[in-house]
């Protein structure tokens, strides 16, 4: 990719220097140092990829951040650009310029050549999640502006109004917007910005759906070059050491396989400190009879309980989702209530040897048999035993 950039470059690079000579164009000789200044981008890229990909152990977290310094190269680039067009203009002198039907033929061809090419460019740049390939594929597209403006400075000058110097201070404006969104996106990067909002919430939201997580108590990382860095602290249900580090794992693989480019993730878990417990108890009716059965259970009861004084907290009553499946009807509960994060089921059917006990028990969710005739008198049992 790098390659043909530098080589739709030089092709541009050649046409504008034969436009230039032929026409006398001050416009057309400022886009020829723009075309200079793509070729020494896109041999920045080629080399800021490659170097990135590199292994040292001089630099255990890879070289990645070097494709981030390319891209605020370029953005210095493109500065260099708006100065010399803006300088050009300013200080015209008025010399003839010569138009005609193969100039302009060329001067179209500058624009819409690098268009179609800068297209290409940034569905790979973000294929890769590459931000030099993408900083090239924005600087096409200044490329084209400021062409489109030469092309149209030449039609005035073709019908007698010499609007060269006005349209460039034009095109300056553009070019130096462009240049000061990647060197502010670079800099981000080289100096260890935080990742965008939506990104920590989207790994957030996978961390947090894991069933041994009860709480997520940090989550932060950043990019380099086209990877991610994260790193996140959990409290987990179970203070089991091996078994938490298989969460870990199984958190990390879930990370990877959503979010593209994770270069590495770091999880730093914490066994859960009981201040409350979280009962789900199955229910016949919405007003607290205790259901015989578990899976056909209409309703469940979710009571969060203090554990310091006994103190209820909170309580709902929420319809059982999987009432009416064929299938698996009691497994799917059971992973339904670890989803909403139960810490003790309280039942009258015996589950044991089933599938919601080794669901309950794989994530170590206790389960209770129980007696009692209603919500209240299950919940003012367990408090006495407690």
């Amino acid at each position: 990719m790098a390659w043909a950039s530098i080589g739709v470059s030089v092709g541009l690079s050649l046409l504008n220097l034969a436009i230039a000579a032929a026409s006398g164009s001050l416009a057309v000789a400022a886009e020829l140092i723009h075309n200079v200044v793509d070729v020494v981008s896109s041999v920045a890229v080629l080399f800021g990829v490659s170097i990135s990909e590199r292994r040292s152990r001089a630099f255990p977290y890879g070289l990645y951040k070097v494709e981030n310094l390319v891209a605020v190269g370029v953005s210095f680039l493109i500065f260099f650009t708006a100065y010399e067009i803006a300088r050009k203009a300013l200080q015209a002198g008025g010399g003839p310029t010569v138009v005609n039907g193969w100039i302009l033929a060329g001067v179209a061809l500058s624009a819409l050549g690098p268009l179609a090419f800068s297209y290409y460019e940034m569905r790979q740049g973000r294929a890769l999640n590459s931000p030099s390939l993408m900083a090239a594929a924005r600087e096409y597209r200044v490329h084209v502006l400021s062409s489109g403006v030469v092309f149209l400075a030449l039609i005035g000058q073709l019908a007698g109004f010499p609007f060269d110097r006005y349209a460039a201070i034009i095109v300056v404006i553009f070019i130096a917007k462009t240049g000061w969104e990647l060197l502010v996106d670079g800099m981000r990067v080289l100096l260890d910005a935080s990742l965008d909002a939506d990104t920590l919430n989207q790994v957030r939201s996978i961390v947090q759906v894991d069933p041994a997580v009860v709480d997520v108590r940090s989550l932060v990382g950043h990019n380099a070059g086209r990877y991610l860095f994260l790193e996140t602290e959990v409290v987990l249900r179970d203070d089991d050491l091996e078994k938490a580090h298989a969460v870990s794992q199984r958190l990390e693989q879930a990370i990877r396989a959503r979010m593209p480019n994770v270069e590495r993730v770091l999880v730093h878990y914490e066994p859960q400190v009981h201040t409350h417990r979280r009962y789900a108890v199955p229910l016949a009716d919405a007003n607290g009879t205790v259901s015989a059965h578990f899976g056909d259970s209409p309703y469940f009861a979710l009571v969060t309980v203090r554990l310091a004084d006994g103190q209820i907290e909170e309580e709902e009553i929420l319809a059982n989702p999987y009432q009416h499946v064929e299938k698996a009807k009691g497994i799917r509960v059971a992973e339904w209530l670890v989803g909403l994060k139960v810490d003790m089921v309280l039942l009258q059917e015996d589950v044991s040897g089933k599938g919601p006990a080794y669901v309950f028990a794989d994530t170590r969710v206790e389960e209770r048999r129980t007696e009692a005739a209603t919500l209240a008198q299950a919940l003012s049992v367990e408090m006495k035993e407690d």
